[in-house]
């Protein structure tokens, strides 16, 4: 708990004090009672509090991207719709409440969770490993940073932070990310009407028409939109948590309501990033006249052009709704980390 909120104290060694030390036996090591090989205790110290920062991220992303998958997919479904080849112009999702009440009766009460699986696998890692590397990039960006009197650069810190983990956590499962996208995106409600069979059919038709490129539409803008929304998920909760008197202790709806601010305010900040990369993704696997952007540039032109400003923010009162779920594994982290 302590290294979420001083980072300059998680970036100074734990190492046992001089006098503690047996005879021989280097500062910062210790020999166990059998006489076993010098174990250095930095070592030791990272590699566990870097296990619990995986662990504790990943199983609570997990708990709560499952309970608010509903949301999800009705906030996905109203984002890529005007780009999807089975939901004609006619059928399109007039709001959140028609997908609401659209979704059981023509896909089954099931279809909810339609893609939900990937989604999973895919956020266990990626928060797991912004939670990780968060704390890894603190000590770079924070190390020897005094909160009181340096607020400012404390707080830039942070945000650096943040969005360095965000972008490299991305590199390594957007696949995960489109597939997740690709599978809500499906409305078909059985056998033959499905586009894909699941995770594994996704990625395998989508390689096979595309190859790898096809696996990476739009990754240029989800960097743009992960580094806005990863900067202030992290950057403004740990600001504002440490700033706190006693950040380690602070009751759990106080947590919640800092974590329910910052998600809301960072979600709706990057989310035309977001409706640009859902587009994009829904590109791949198109062939000549049914490629509807040629790029992301393209794409930004046309929503602005065809759709106002407006159709950038589509499913954004959803996405508040979900942030819930996002506010709720920032404290549900921190709890965690307590027993651990």
């Amino acid at each position: 708990m302590i290294c979420d909120y001083i980072p300059s104290y998680c970036s100074e060694p734990k190492r046992v004090h001089s006098s503690w030390q047996s005879p021989g036996v280097p500062a910062g090591s210790y020999r166990s009672p059998a006489g076993a090989r010098l174990v250095p205790f930095n070592m030791t110290d990272a590699a566990v509090s870097f296990a619990k920062d995986f662990l504790a991220g990943g199983v609570a992303a997990a708990i709560s991207k499952t309970a608010v998958a509903p949301i999800e997919r009705v906030k996905l479904l109203l984002q890529v719709q005007h780009a999807s080849k089975q939901i004609t112009a006619d059928k399109q999702y007039k709001g959140i409440i028609d997908c609401v009440v659209r979704i059981p009766k023509e896909q089954g009460v099931l279809s909810f969770w339609r893609g939900n699986l990937a989604n999973v696998i895919r956020y266990f890692p990626t928060q797991a490993l912004n939670f990780a590397f968060k704390d890894k990039y603190k000590q770079i960006f924070l190390g020897g940073v005094d909160k009181r009197t340096q607020f400012w650069r404390y707080f830039a810190g942070n945000l650096a932070s943040g969005g360095a983990a965000g972008a490299t956590s991305l590199c390594f499962v957007y696949p995960l990310d489109f597939a997740r996208t690709r599978l809500a995106a499906d409305v078909g409600k059985a056998g033959a009407e499905r586009e894909f069979r699941g995770l594994g059919d996704c990625l395998v038709k989508i390689y096979k028409s595309d190859g790898i490129r096809g696996l990476y539409q739009g990754f240029n803008v989800s960097v743009q939109g992960i580094i806005i929304y990863r900067a202030a998920y992290f950057g403004i909760y740990d600001t504002a948590k440490g700033m706190l008197p006693d950040p380690k202790n602070t009751h759990i709806f106080i947590s919640w309501m800092i974590a329910q601010s910052v998600t809301a305010v960072a979600g709706l900040t990057s989310y035309p990033f977001d409706t640009v990369r859902r587009r994009m993704m829904m590109q791949s696997g198109r062939k000549g006249t049914d490629i509807m952007y040629t790029g992301t540039l393209d794409c930004w032109r046309k929503i602005a052009r065809d759709e106002g400003g407006k159709a950038f923010f589509k499913g954004a009162w959803s996405n508040v709704l979900r942030g819930m779920g996002g506010a709720f594994v920032l404290v549900l982290y921190d709890e965690i980390k307590k027993f651990t």
